[in-house]
């Protein structure tokens, strides 16, 4: 029964804590985010089961209203890529964000973003950003931000539109899981990017 009661208890603190982090901190008019250099877009999958994946478009969509604000000079786009051309997250948006007035010049590819965590701490470690704005849902944002913080990171956010259908409460669901994950790896795991590799400049 105490074993219950614990965990049940972490689960919720650790997914309020997210809650506490990003507070005052992501916003979801373009016109009240504080003007950074880099914003990181967080990847997914254009299409899922043969139909578009919306929270792929609407991610796109809000990087591309904050770049064409004047809101960010350059988006990391920042995915997984199982090095093959059928899958290639950082790829597929880069293609997107080009589609809708982009220049590619201003785009930089992170094909090694498996995880939140990962696409965070390489944005500091690989590519020296230290004030960032976090465009996805505010799902993930959230619980980017509370990583963010505990890696010496400023980092804002630009709320994505959210989708609400089966597949959104399905989602939410796992957030869940992950929120409990993420206090982990920052409070008793250490938990470390897969991969790291060579320092890398982003456009001036």
């Amino acid at each position: 029964m105490l074993l219950a009661v614990a965990f049940v208890a972490l689960v919720a603190y650790a997914n309020i804590t997210a809650v506490w982090a990003s507070r005052g901190r992501i916003f979801s008019d373009v016109s009240q985010i504080p003007a950074t250099k880099v914003g990181l877009v967080f990847g997914t999958t254009d299409r899922v089961g043969g139909r578009e994946n919306l929270y792929f478009r609407y991610r796109i969509e809000a990087a591309a209203e904050a770049f064409h604000a004047g809101k960010v000079e350059t988006l990391i786009v920042s995915g997984d890529n199982r090095s093959s051309r059928y899958y290639n997250e950082p790829e597929k948006m880069r293609q997107a964000l080009v589609a809708r007035g982009i220049p590619a010049d201003r785009i930089v590819d992170d094909d090694d973003g498996i995880r939140t965590l990962d696409s965070v701490i390489r944005a500091k470690e690989i590519y020296g950003v230290d004030t960032m704005l976090l465009i996805s849902q505010r799902f993930q944002i959230e619980r980017a931000i509370y990583l963010a913080k505990a890696h010496g990171i400023n980092a804002y956010g630009f709320e994505a539109r959210d989708v609400e259908s089966q597949a959104g409460l399905k989602t939410r669901i796992r957030e869940i899981g992950a929120r409990v994950k993420m206090w982990l790896d920052v409070n008793f795991l250490n938990t470390r990017p897969q991969r790291l590799g060579e320092r890398e400049t982003l456009p001036e």
